[in-house]
């Protein structure tokens, strides 16, 4: 566990997503947020997203760069969910070097839980919710 956070997901800085500064091109952040989410809930709370029985959208991010990733950098994306409201979650991500205690990269992103079919919000599953709680919750 670090910093309050049970869940991380590790991942390699690749060639195409540096920029001309050497350093990895912002919006990648979000992608290696998106990647460490789903890993979160499949793999942290055992849940398939896919299968129609939980899905959910992005309704906000906001990211505060603190220092830059380079070329082949081993990055650890921790993520827990600190807040479940009727329809909505927020999480927060820290993004860090591995072997590195100081942040790259915070984030705050919340989350809608989402009916397909309708098209509109829907209340957080009550097994989903149970879940995370249980996830969050618990100790290592």
């Amino acid at each position: 566990m670090k910093h309050g956070y049970r869940f991380s997901h590790r991942l390699k800085v690749r060639y195409s997503e540096i920029d001309g500064q050497k350093i990895v091109f912002n919006a990648h952040y979000l992608t290696y947020i998106d990647v460490a989410v789903t890993e979160y809930f499949q793999e942290g709370l055992k849940l398939n997203i896919t299968d129609g029985d939980f899905d959910f959208v992005l309704a906000k991010s906001t990211l505060e760069y603190k220092k830059p990733a380079h070329l082949n950098d081993w990055l650890n994306i921790w993520c827990k969910i600190s807040k479940i409201g009727n329809t909505s979650m927020t999480m927060n991500c820290m993004i860090a070097k591995e072997g590195e205690d100081d942040p790259i990269v915070l984030a705050e992103i919340i989350y809608v839980s989402y009916n397909p079919e309708t098209k509109s919000a829907r209340p957080v599953p009550e097994l989903v919710r149970a879940q995370i709680e249980d996830f969050e919750n618990s100790s290592q």
